[in-house]
Formats: structure tokens, C-alpha cells, sequence
């Protein structure tokens, strides 16, 4: 990791929180799930959402999209606007009330479900009984796949060396950064490399990327370099947050190393896309 972002971070906030607990997955696969298609999918990275859905719907499950959904609040909760953060939370607990589990593409929007919306409404005991709730059935994608569906995928694809980026809130907040290297391990024509800062930040975090600009470009080439180095032809995550930035980091450094959002491989790898 870089210097200057050693330099900025104080000692205490170097060392990850425990790992929760494992969880309880349901015993057979539900009918139907909602999917929380996040803002960063919404406007950046639509197909990864597409294929999501295809990949859920392969699986005999309806897939419900509720219109209005935008934001998890993850960028107003983290810059210290918990006023605004409660705002939109607020708004997605109503588009997200009924009894079956929510997928969410992305580690750092499902770990703000699931982690943070119970800080959010610690003063709100009936709004507290909501969002715990919605917390218990929620599920980041990969995750969902693995335990819920329990697929077992057949690769139809090329031999490829890939690299596996896992977001901070999915290594550190929501305990799946394991799940997608279960998925790419049952494709029997894709390697998994890996590489120097496969554990460290890609230096996204929201509007950290854009307040600090200096530290969070010193991290994403960090880990570029880190990917460039390791061999492999393609790069992948189950969060668009850090795609975009690693993406943008490489496309500026003019490599033709790019990223994919899981999702997406998974679903071309598996004959989907044919």
C-alpha cells in the first residue's frame, strides 16, 4: 500500500473489524426475490444488473424490480450526512416491504442494508423492527448463488486467467469475499491468479475517490499494478464501485487489461449469453 495512504490513516483505523457471524441460509430456494440493482449498476454498469437477473431467473425464480429504488445512502452515510442517508434509506424500505429476500449485486450496498440501516433508525423502534428485517433476507449476489440457489455451473467457455478484486465491504463487513472464488472454481476453464494487493482497497470508497483525489489515485495504482502483474487477461469484482475506478485507472494508463462485473462473466462463461 502506498505511503500517502499510510501517511493519512491513523493507526486504530488500520485494523478490520471481526467477521460476523455465519449466517443461516434458508433450505430450499424461494419463488421469488427482489434485487436491489444499486445506483453505481443503474448509471454506469447496466448489464451487470441484466445479468444478474438472468442468472437468478436460470434458477426458476421470479425476479421483481421495484420501480423508484436509487440509492442505498452508503455515499451520504459515509461523508457524515446521516440526515440525507436516512432520507433515502427510508424511501427503500418502503419499495422493499414485502417477505422474500432482496439480491443486491454489490458487497458494499448489500453491507449497508444489512449493517448500517439499524445505526441509521436506532432511535425509530418501529422503523429498527423494519430495517433488522430486511437485513435477515438480504444477500449479496455471489452469496445468494452459492448458498441460496447452491448452483453448479458448467463452463462453456475459452481457457482464461482471471483476477478476482473483492470490495472492502464484502472482505471486511459482509464475510462473501470467499464466494466468488466458489463460483469461478467451478469453471473448469478459468484460472484464478492472484495477486500482491488482492486484500487492499482500490481507493473508490464513494466520495472518498473525489475528496481525495491524491490518496485514492495512489491506491487504484497500487492496485492496478497489482493486477497488471499477476498475468491475467481479465479482471473481475461483484461491485461497480471499484470496477469503474480500476477501470478508469486503467483505461487512463492506455492497458488493455479490463474489468467485468462477476455477474456478467458468470452468466457468458455458463452458455447465458449465447
Amino acid at each position: 500500500m502506498s505511503e500517502l495512504f499510510y501517511n493519512a490513516v491513523p493507526n486504530a483505523t488500520r485494523v478490520a473489524p471481526p467477521l460476523p457471524e455465519p449466517r443461516q441460509y434458508p433450505s430450499e430456494k424461494p419463488q421469488r426475490v427482489y434485487l436491489f440493482g444499486t445506483c453505481v449498476v443503474d448509471l454506469f454498469y447496466p448489464q451487470a444488473g441484466m445479468d444478474a437477473i438472468h442468472l437468478l431467473e436460470r434458477e426458476g425464480i421470479r425476479v421483481e424490480y421495484p420501480q423508484g429504488q436509487s440509492c442505498c445512502g452508503q455515499p451520504a452515510y459515509t461523508s457524515g450526512y446521516t440526515e440525507q442517508a436516512r432520507t433515502v434509506a427510508r424511501s427503500q424500505l418502503a419499495l422493499f416491504a414485502g417477505d422474500y429476500p432482496v439480491v443486491v449485486p454489490s458487497g458494499s450496498c448489500a453491507g449497508m442494508l444489512r449493517e448500517h440501516y439499524a445505526d441509521l433508525f436506532k432511535d425509530e423502534p418501529d422503523t429498527l423492527q423494519q430495517v433488522r428485517a430486511l437485513a435477515a433476507r438480504t444477500y449479496e449476489l455471489a452469496e445468494f448463488l452459492l448458498f441460496v440457489c447452491k448452483v453448479q455451473f458448467k463452463d462453456s467457455g475459452t481457457p482464461v486467467k482471471v483476477a478476482l478484486h473483492t470490495s472492502c465491504s464484502a472482505r471486511r463487513e459482509m464475510n462473501t469475499h470467499l464466494h466468488g472464488r466458489e463460483l469461478l472454481s467451478q469453471l473448469g476453464n478459468v484460472e484464478r491468479v492472484e495477486h500482491s494487493h488482492e486484500s487492499e482497497c482500490c481507493g473508490f470508497g464513494g466520495t472518498f475517490s473525489v475528496r481525495m483525489p491524491d490518496i485514492s489515485g495512489a491506491m487504484v495504482a497500487d492496485k492496478t499494478r497489482s493486477l497488471k502483474e499477476s498475468g491475467a487477461h481479465q479482471v473481475l469484482s461483484a461491485d461497480c464501485g471499484c470496477l469503474m475506478n480500476i477501470n478508469g485507472s486503467l483505461e487512463k494508463q492506455k492497458e488493455a487489461l479490463r474489468g467485468q462485473h462477476l455477474a456478467s462473466f458468470l452468466w457468458q462463461r455458463t452458455g447465458g449469453a449465447q
